[in-house]
């Protein structure tokens, strides 16, 4: 590793997409890594999780997490595998659910490249996974859990703070200070009215503000989630059909059955079962249970949340559901149809039109759920053409990203950054805030270009 004489920020993920979370920061022989994702969406994206890493995984001192979500952590087995052999920060709650996350990823990996060499559906003739359980397992050895608002001291004049940024159980913002200069990682902020997370922590300004931009383009429409939930359960239930819940299995899986908890408990909904087919997600539900100061539900409707489905736990426990004609909910990861038991499910029910897919947050370019938001009735899966006939429904009212208004609310009364960088956005989104920030705010701001390395200038 060389000495870098002037700090430096470098982009190495979450440029011209909204996945694969990555930011290098270099101060003299020390590399910190904020955020180590993976990429998702369209092929050439996630082609990049194979390449070999922008920079020797032994060269980087630490990495510091600003949530678990994969497209901020899925790399890390891959970096521990390669070489990495510092700490893993994050907040408690962040580091429990990584705990779920990562395994869970070396595990579908080896079941997809398995199915997919039994099937002989792959262009390769012996598929592999990018990582495996056991190097996730790995991984997590090296986490070293941090408060929120604690100082961290990651040595040569570099310190850095984790902030509530809400979103999701343990997401952050992070604070980093290198020899008085301060640069504020956003993370994924969090919607100031989200019926689970507590509101995120303002910004208080930085010298360098690098911002998320996922809904940088849209302001979320003025509904009640539960208003558009009762009313897709409703008529789907009438017409005698299965509703498909493909949803993030942290944070997405609980919004979800919280709604349907209370719905239920108002009697505004038909007492259909609730299968929650994602072990991960029902074991997501205890860590909520676990850290209750960090969200707003009550007590007794974290329990409610909690008792409400039947848990799915094994593999003919999921076949026999798809044998099951009679009405139904099945809340299932992944919340973007890229894999998982969903996409069994899909292929049982998706081809009914008394069915129905609803989808219950962002959809990344590239993804089989924002094939079906753009109107595309067809979806490759498992190496076949599946026509899609169940009805589509794209909930308005589940997000857990702040709007373009809501990031700008966010950032509005700080003083000015130098500079402000928009970044984890499609291009149209990224572009669309980029230019809100310039003309409203009156700030300098950029989108950068994907491995752009940037100098991080003396404070004034």
């Amino acid at each position: 590793m060389q000495d870098t004489d002037q700090p430096s920020l470098t982009f190495l993920g979450a440029t011209g997409t909204v996945t694969g979370s990555r930011y290098l920061v270099e101060q003299g022989r020390r590399r910190i890594l904020i955020d180590c994702g993976l990429f998702q969406g369209f092929k050439q994206l996630r082609l990049r999780n194979w390449n070999p890493f922008p920079v020797p995984p032994e060269s980087i001192s630490d990495v510091l997490l600003t949530h678990a979500h994969l497209d901020h952590s899925g790399y890390l087995p891959a970096l521990v595998r390669n070489g990495f052999r510092g700490r893993i920060h994050g907040t408690p709650s962040t580091t429990e659910l990584c705990g779920l996350l990562l395994p869970d990823s070396g595990h579908l990996q080896e079941e997809e490249a398995r199915y997919a060499r039994r099937k002989a559906y792959s262009k390769h003739r012996d598929p592999q996974p990018l990582y495996t359980l056991d190097d996730a397992k790995a991984a997590l050895e090296h986490f070293d859990p941090v408060p929120f608002d604690t100082t961290l001291d990651l040595g040569d004049g570099i310190s850095a703070c984790f902030i509530p940024a809400g979103h999701l159980l343990g997401a952050a913002s992070i604070r980093l200070t290198i020899d008085g200069r301060v640069i504020h990682f956003s993370g994924d902020v969090g919607r100031p009215t989200d019926p689970m997370m507590r509101s995120p922590d303002q910004f208080f300004g930085a010298d360098i503000l690098v911002t998320e931009s996922t809904y940088g383009n849209r302001k979320h429409p003025p509904v009640y989630a539960q208003t558009e939930l009762a009313e897709v359960i409703n008529k789907v239930v009438v017409r005698g059909g299965t509703i498909l819940v493909p949803a993030f299995a942290v944070g997405r899986v609980q919004g979800v059955m919280l709604q349907i908890a209370q719905l239920r408990r108002r009697g505004e909904i038909p007492d259909v079962p609730v299968y929650l087919n994602t072990p991960m997600g029902a074991n997501a539900t205890e860590i909520y249970h676990r850290h209750h100061g960090e969200h707003r539900v009550s007590w007794d409707d974290c329990k409610a949340m909690f008792d409400l489905a039947e848990r799915v736990r094994t593999v003919e426990e999921s076949k026999a559901l798809n044998r099951e004609v009679a009405p139904k909910i099945i809340v299932s990861a992944s919340g973007m149809l890229t894999g998982g038991r969903i996409l069994h499910h899909v292929v049982s029910f998706g081809q009914d039109p008394k069915n129905a897919i609803v989808l219950s947050g962002f959809q990344a370019g590239g993804t089989r759920g924002a094939a079906l938001v753009s109107g595309k009735r067809t979806l490759r899966i498992f190496g076949e053409e599946i026509p899609i006939r169940a009805e589509v429904i794209q909930l308005e009212g589940l997000s857990g990203h702040a709007d373009a208004d809501e990031l700008l609310a966010w950032m509005g009364t700080a003083k000015p950054p130098r500079m402000t960088y928009v970044t984890h956005g499609e291009p149209d989104a990224a572009d669309a805030l980029r230019f809100r920030i310039e003309h409203e705010l009156g700030w300098d701001v950029r989108v950068p270009e994907h491995l752009e390395r940037v100098s991080i200038k003396a404070p004034r």
